[in-house]
């Protein structure tokens, strides 16, 4: 029986209604009609999918690709009272044993799986003798060739709607072009086409290019000019330090975040900033993923994106209060070229690829057919240095290794020490007898944690110390000596980044990458920085536009509110002006096959901006086309001012 969904809005959100186009993919998800759900950063995806596999008996199976992100979503279901779990590669046997026993059991509501995981033999067993309503495939622009962020274990997921005929699948996304979207549905096996989608119009957020020589003056004004929670994105590790403290020289709350800080350092700066007690983060695309915050209001790119999808996802991140916000991206003369350099002069070639996976075997002395499922600390930089490696060509390297499914690299941001209590009630009642600091230690843990003999719950050595009376050291030294005796499983948090061989080492000729799969990596790449560089050339069509025209939607409506439409609004011509100076553009346009724009305006006698007017206008009218060559040629279709 399906239970009523505003009801389920309402009991576990707080909500009295949807946004738009949530109740039609939530019905759709019930209806059991295979869905691709499109919505903008900020669109509300998660409830997508959350009430209809709440509305009807069974488990939810939800596929993410973001560690981060599975264990953001499986915090906040628990934190409202549902019961949740999330299987990441970095898991142990037993672990995943117990977890997905619970599932089949009943015990939760929704699994999190990583597209990986996915294709374990264990979990797929399991899987045939679970309730599974619905099949969840987020961020679904991972399955596709000509997705930003390619998985190739993505494109195995179809393989699994084998083993559970009955359920549909609802795949969602905020960044897919109309190939991409065709390609999604044709890797999930879709019964029949079916695209919801919603606007990527975010008519509240102004997109803006500023081009400067000085891009932290530039920073520093444009932040005292907009007040509000600010996120400011550069490349370099090194930088977001260095303009962190500048600008908190120059009296602002600023702090810096990278994926190179400990996990306690990280997560302490998120949180003070989401708590709003640091307004500024300056930070490197790790920071945001999955990181509900809704009073953004100012996103700040000091460096160029290497994709319009990366710079929608990060520039969406201001304004999901559906407040006025703004994205700024700064850009210096030799950007361009410099995104160039780093990106595709620098893109590894097979023999580099082949390196760097012969390398990390060595590193952890896998010898060829051994490591299936092994998880090791990894240390990039003492990695490249031992082995002599390019820093930027190896990260480029391991990125192909793990979208082939070889290997799975996992930064652990919220990952904590987790911990198991296996034995009986009536046995530990007798062991804590016997020694009262484990007798106060185990109080402590039953009291602050529920479920502890069910399952591996997340726990906070820092806070059982403190409840418990005793040293941090003590409390990980007793949780040792317990786990010795069978009592429990202590899994420690070490706070490092982690990689997981998905595979048993291969022989570099069994490698599954050809060199024309590295060369359409290579094209999809270049036509990606050549997107970002045109974006940010592009002086006379709307921002907004231009973005909705890249992810497919055709816009005949300027925002109004960006650079390029500000500039517009500044021509101060009257209506009749304007029609004199179409009128003129006409009669030069008919007589002519195409002429550039600089021409055209030398011949009309106008000034620049007067001029460029009036030829959007037309543009936006169907009256001329804007060719690449920066010629204007008029078209077919000869529409008349109103």
């Amino acid at each position: 029986m399906t239970a009523d969904i505003h009801k389920i809005l309402k009991d576990y959100w707080g909500f009295n209604e949807f946004r738009p186009l949530q109740e039609d993919i939530i019905n759709a998800a019930i209806q059991k009609k295979d869905t691709l759900a499109l919505l903008p950063t900020g669109g509300g995806k998660s409830i997508c999918f959350q009430v209809p596999i709440l509305a009807k008996p069974g488990i939810g199976l939800v596929i993410s690709p973001l560690i981060a992100l599975m264990n953001d979503q499986v915090e906040n279901l628990k934190n409202r009272g549902i019961r949740a779990l999330s299987i990441s590669a970095g898991l142990t046997a037993k672990e995943l044993d117990i977890g997905l026993e619970n599932c089949v059991n009943g015990l939760y509501k929704f699994l999190y799986l990583s597209p990986e995981r996915l294709q374990s033999s264990l979990v797929q067993e399991r899987l045939k003798r679970m309730d599974v309503n619905l099949l969840v495939v987020d961020e679904a622009h991972c399955i596709s060739q000509w997705g930003y962020d390619f998985r190739p274990a993505y494109t195995q997921i179809k393989e699994v709607r084998e083993i559970l005929p009955d359920c549909s699948v609802l795949a969602l996304t905020a960044t897919a072009t109309p190939k991409v979207a065709v390609d999604i549905q044709k890797h999930l096996a879709f019964n029949a086409p079916h695209v919801l989608q919603k606007s990527f119009l975010r008519k509240n957020l102004s997109y803006n290019i500023n081009l400067t020589e000085n891009k932290w003056a530039k920073t520093l004004q444009i932040i005292n000019r907009i007040k509000g929670s600010t996120l400011i994105y550069l490349r370099s590790r090194k930088q977001t330090v260095q303009v962190a403290q500048w600008l908190a020289r120059n009296g602002l709350s600023a702090d810096y975040y990278h994926a190179g800080l400990g996990v306690k350092a990280r997560l302490a700066k998120q949180q003070s900033w989401i708590n709003n007690k640091t307004q500024i983060i300056v930070c490197t695309n790790a920071f945001g993923m999955g990181i509900d915050k809704a009073d953004v209001r100012l996103v700040i790119h000091l460096d160029l994106p290497d994709s319009l999808e990366a710079y929608f996802q990060e520039a969406g991140r201001a304004g999901r209060n559906e407040q006025k916000a703004f994205a700024v991206m700064l850009v210096s003369p030799s950007d361009g070229a410099n995104l160039r350099k780093k990106y595709l002069d620098n893109f590894p070639s097979l023999k580099e690829v082949k390196r760097v996976y012969e390398a990390l075997s060595n590193y952890y002395q896998l010898i060829i057919g051994m490591g299936e499922g092994s998880t090791f600390q990894f240390d990039f930089g003492d990695f490249c240095d031992q082995y002599h490696l390019p820093p930027f060509t190896t990260n480029e390297a391991l990125t192909i290794l793990e979208k082939e499914g070889l290997i799975c690299l996992n930064e652990s941001l919220n990952k904590r020490s987790k911990l198991w209590l296996k034995m009986e009630a009536a046995q530990l009642y007798q062991l804590q007898l016997s020694n009262s600091t484990w007798d106060k230690l185990i109080k402590t843990l039953v009291r602050s944690y529920g479920g502890l003999q069910v399952e591996f719950t997340s726990i906070n050595e820092e806070l059982i110390a403190k409840r418990a009376n005793l040293s941090v050291q003590e409390v990980k030294k007793c949780l040792k000596e317990l786990q010795k005796r069978n009592v429990l499983v202590y899994l420690e948090s070490k706070g490092n980044t982690e990689i997981s061989f998905v595979v048993a080492r291969l022989q570099t000729k069994s490698f599954t990458i050809s060199k024309e799969n590295l060369e359409q990596r290579f094209e999809d790449r270049k036509k990606r920085i050549e997107a970002v560089i045109a974006f940010t050339k592009e002086q006379n069509v709307c921002r907004s536009k231009q973005l909705l025209h890249y992810f497919g939607e055709q816009s005949t409506n300027n925002c109004g509110q960006c650079d390029v439409c500000r500039k517009s609004n500044q021509t101060a011509l009257s209506n009749s002006q304007l029609h004199q100076l179409i009128e003129a553009l006409r009669t030069l346009l008919s007589d002519n096959e195409g002429i550039e724009i600089d021409q055209i305006i030398k011949q009309v006698k106008q000034d620049k901006l007067s001029c460029l007017s009036a030829l959007r206008w037309m543009i936006d009218n169907k009256e001329v086309t804007k060719q690449e060559n920066r010629f204007i040629k008029i078209s077919e279709k000869n529409n008349k001012l109103n």
